[in-house]
């Protein structure tokens, strides 16, 4: 089992987008200790950002509980293969498929490979994020805030679009949120601005496809230590990373997986429009 990231870490960084085996400690996916229980049983599934981080703990855990998985990824070739290599270890079909979901053709395209190989969606988990750390508000150009906005809220309406003709009763939207959404950290403030639309829409698609059986939800983590952590922030707050909660260290990715397998499951029929936080003992109103 990996080491928990009790602060402090050790000072480290890396170029975005980051990379898994370059943190210390490693992060837990769950690799060696989800067990699945048919929850998902044969539910095809579409992941984005599922080379790493919270998307791959969703991807192992989805598939050790019966689904296929569309892993969506940007260019992390190397960690989405060890994601694939996961999910098909546990007996079910893995599809890769790389690319820039800031580019609405390109979000289209996954859905398309998501039918081609599976012939419908069941579940779509639109988790792919893009973040980056500045000392003061002018710092942030025009450029910084329109790709925020382009690669955190942009695509999730795109991927919707394009699922919902592939997408029947009982489907499951879900969005990775953040606890910026309800508490948002100034150094962070273009990415926890884009987290605070995610919630709306959450909620307004909600209510929309509610008549439909199609679910929309969302999770809100806290700190999670994931190769975002060190490859957007700078060193010394890499090793504090996590101290800023009741619980006394950030999440591993493990400890997200099981909210995204309830809401992806028939056992979330009454859930809809709802943000579920996993934020170790911060508050999310």
């Amino acid at each position: 089992m990996a080491d928990e990231p009790t602060p402090p870490q050790p000072e480290q960084q890396q170029p975005m987008p980051g990379t898994t085996d370059a943190m210390d400690p490693r992060p837990d996916h769950g690799e060696d200790s989800y067990v699945g229980h048919e929850r998902l049983k044969d539910k095809k599934t579409v992941i984005t950002g599922a080379d790493s981080g919270i998307g791959r703990a969703a991807a192992i855990a989805f598939a050790r509980e019966g689904a296929d998985v569309l892993i969506s990824y940007l260019e992390e070739d190397e960690d989405a293969r060890e994601t694939a290599r996961l999910v098909e270890e546990a007996g079910r079909k893995a599809v890769l498929v790389r690319g820039d979901l800031s580019d609405p053709a390109h979000c289209r395209k996954v859905i398309d490979e998501a039918v081609s190989a599976f012939g419908r969606v069941d579940v779509l988990v639109s988790n792919a994020a893009y973040q980056a750390s500045f000392g003061k508000f002018e710092d942030i150009t025009d450029e910084e805030w329109r790709k925020t906005f382009a690669n955190n809220v942009d695509p999730f309406f795109y991927l919707v679009k394009a699922a919902l003709p592939h997408m029947g009763p009982g489907g499951s939207i879900i969005g990775t949120n953040s606890i910026n959404a309800d508490q948002p950290s100034p150094s962070l403030l273009p990415y926890a601005t884009t987290k605070g639309t995610i919630r709306d829409f959450i909620a307004g698609l909600g209510a929309m496809l509610a008549e439909r059986g199609i679910r929309v939800n969302g999770v809100a983590p806290g700190p999670v230590w994931t190769p975002l952590i060190p490859s957007t922030m700078p060193p010394e707050k890499v090793k504090s990373f996590g101290s800023n909660t009741p619980i006394g260290r950030a999440a591993q990715p493990k400890e997200l997986a099981p909210p995204y397998v309830m809401l992806a499951s028939d056992e979330s029929s009454y859930i809809i429009g709802a943000t579920i936080p996993v934020t170790g003992g911060r508050p999310f109103i």
